[in-house]
């Protein structure tokens, strides 16, 4: 009888690394990275609490996190070149590596198989294992000629997945575009698009998966490719949306999965401007814009697509706006408090969490009542990232 009692404790309660392992589902978990300590939390939404506290990621000051299919691993990349998969129901490191030397983001791909790191140093696309993190391939930069005339490996930059088991990512340096087949994962297949513009700095890909966007820093406008009709190549959009006509110093460049699209509309942040543009995507032409607190970041849409919530640059990242996309009419202004950085809807977006850093918490609201309903401590919060992310396209 004892030996039937201990082995349902250890089916139910598997340890690794001394700490008990969750025997539940993933689907209202989350992480929140720490980022001053090189740390993250593991949350559950629905409970409004701290389940693991994991620590020994790096340096997370840019961290992104992907996760696994069957949303259990979260794959944390980080500034300094790692890359760590981690098991949010055991709040344990599964495998870190340093897979590079100042890295920017990764993305994982549409079966879920493979892990894709876009690197700033030594430049160039690594591609690894999901289950071990072992090295599957490696692509390195297109050369080209730094300031001291010789060559060198350009930034990649904006990587996302995209359907048929594809990755594209900008290159920075070359103004370049890469869609990067790995169907064969030992042979990847790359298709360059050349001449793209100046310095491509960040990419996003429409939830469709359809068309991917990069930012231009060198030049006011973005690049647009057609994932459909890739042989269109290329092709130009919004030409004054950039930093050539920017009334204000720009402080934060927004990151383009700042973007949010409803319908047949995209909002995204006015570089340089107190705005927020609404573009009509057919044609990619801005029909609108709403004049805001401050020059916004992160743009992001409560999923049903009636609310847009914003937050912004310093000096005004102390606040968070909330504008109806059927009116366009800011409905609340929140005083979150300095250092607002981050916010993720709940799954269903009944709720959205919203990162303080200077305040050492996350904030929760509702988003029908837009009242503050939770609050916890993290400490130096920034990026919160949910598990059904694993089930997007692009995040």
């Amino acid at each position: 009888m004892k030996r039937l009692f201990f082995s349902l404790f250890v089916l139910v309660f598997p340890l690794v690394s001394g700490a008990a392992c969750l025997v539940r589902g993933t689907g209202d978990l989350g992480v929140i990275i720490e980022r001053a300590s090189g740390s993250l939390q593991v949350v559950d939404t629905t409970a409004h609490k701290a389940l693991f506290h994991v620590k020994g990621l790096g340096d997370l000051s840019h961290a992104s996190v992907v996760y696994s299919r069957d949303e259990r691993y979260a794959y944390v990349f980080g500034r300094d070149g790692g890359l760590t998969k981690v098991d949010i129901l055991c709040g344990t490191i599964v495998k870190r590596i340093i897979q590079g030397g100042n890295s920017i983001g990764g993305a994982i791909s549409q079966d879920g198989r493979l892990i894709a790191v876009s690197n700033y140093v030594p430049g160039g696309v690594k591609i690894f294992s999901a289950a071990d993190l072992s090295l599957v391939a490696d692509i390195p930069a297109t050369q080209v000629v730094g300031r001291d005339g010789r060559p060198k490996g350009s930034k990649t930059v904006g990587m996302v997945d995209a359907p048929g088991k594809r990755f594209v990512v900008s290159l920075y340096d070359a103004g370049e575009i890469w869609v990067i087949d790995v169907n064969d994962p030992a042979r990847p297949a790359v298709r360059r698009f050349r001449n793209v513009g100046k310095q491509p700095y960040d990419g996003l890909i429409t939830p469709d998966g359809r068309d991917y966007i990069a930012g231009l820093f060198g030049e006011d406008g973005l690049a647009l490719l057609d994932l459909w009709h890739p042989e269109k190549g290329v092709i130009r959009i919004l030409d004054h949306y950039g930093k050539g006509e920017q009334r204000l110093p720009v402080y934060k460049m927004p990151h383009l999965e700042g973007w949010t699209i409803t319908g047949d509309r995209a909002f995204l942040p006015a570089v340089g401007h107190h705005e927020v543009l609404v573009v009509d995507k057919e044609g990619w032409k801005p029909v609108a814009k709403v004049p805001v607190h401050g020059q916004p970041v992160f743009v992001m849409a409560r999923p049903d697509g009636r609310q847009v919530w914003v937050n912004f640059a310093f000096p005004n990242n102390d606040t968070v706006q909330v504008i109806d996309t059927e009116t366009l009419k800011i409905v609340k202004t929140l005083e979150t408090g300095k250092g607002t950085l981050h916010m993720e809807f709940t799954p269903r977006g009944e709720e959205v969490w919203i990162s303080v850093r200077d305040k050492d918490e996350v904030q929760v609201y509702d988003t029908g009542t837009l009242e503050q309903t939770h609050r916890l401590s993290v400490a130096k919060p920034s990026g919160i990232f949910f598990t059904n992310r694993a089930h997007k396209t692009g995040l």
